[in-house]
């Protein structure tokens, strides 16, 4: 049995088409939206509504985690829009994710990451797309664990949810042999981030349960330039499948 496991697409249509080129199922973890390319400014939605120079200055204001005055400064693009600024996202999401699903192979198994919106997944989705999230699925005779989104932070990106909220997804989850998260375990080397030089935010309760259930292995994404891509805690192997809009190549597991 041969998956490949894919997260932290942000906008990559063009790999995405050929991410299942032999493999017997998809597995994404989310952040298919590219709301902002750190790498490449121009990029993303941000830049399409305010263009570079915008979204130079507010890249660089959250970069030097002056968090306050890029909500100002962001604040004030927005102001100069006709409408609501949740319309603008929504419209902008809303054709990232069309190109984005006519790219996705099937079968593939799905979850949310933190800047998705996952209330429009559904208008998307095709027959072989089956979207889990505190759920489970058994692929190729092992049991999979979804847990999708990511936790609070100062960000404020769509799909962040409290502590409890997530601890209950785990939970719901159970004992599984491959768990599939968005966000990390709580472990320092596995969150932070060499070029933005900054730990993400990781979960407790994965961490906790790899522990008590010792899955095979956990997948993650979230952390694009990780400390350390993968570490083995007890029995657990817990990888982090890469930054699939910078590789294009996706993380192959065969059993």
């Amino acid at each position: 049995m041969r998956v490949h496991v894919v997260s932290d697409v942000h906008g990559r249509v063009d790999a995405l088409a050929g991410a299942g080129d032999g493999a017997d199922a998809l597995v994404c973890l989310g952040d298919l939206v590219l709301f902002i390319d750190y790498e490449d400014h121009g990029q993303g939605i941000f830049a399409d509504l305010f263009g570079e120079r915008n979204a130079d200055t507010f890249i660089s204001l959250r970069t030097q985690k002056r968090f306050e005055e890029a909500r100002e400064f962001s604040q004030g693009l927005w102001a100069s829009l006709d409408g609501e600024p949740r319309a603008h996202i929504e419209a902008a999401v809303r054709r990232q994710y069309k190109a984005l699903f006519a790219a996705m192979p099937e079968p593939a198994y799905l979850t949310y990451g933190n800047v998705d919106i996952p209330h429009m997944y559904a208008e998307n989705l095709r027959e072989g797309h089956r979207v889990l999230d505190g759920e489970t699925a058994e692929i190729g005779g092992l049991r999979f664990g979804f847990v999708g989104g990511g936790l609070r932070t100062r960000y404020r990106t769509p799909y962040e949810v409290d502590d409890e909220t997530y601890a209950a997804k785990v939970a719901a989850v159970g004992a599984v042999d491959v768990l599939c998260c968005h966000i990390p375990p709580a472990v320092p080397e596995l969150l932070y981030d060499t070029v933005a030089r900054r730990f993400e935010r990781g979960s407790e309760a994965v961490l906790a349960a790899i522990h008590e259930t010792q899955p095979r292995y956990v997948l993650f994404g979230h952390v694009h330039q990780p400390l350390a891509r993968r570490m083995r805690i007890g029995r657990t192997e817990c990888v982090n499948v890469g930054h699939f809009r910078a590789r294009g190549a996706p993380y192959v597991l065969e059993w």
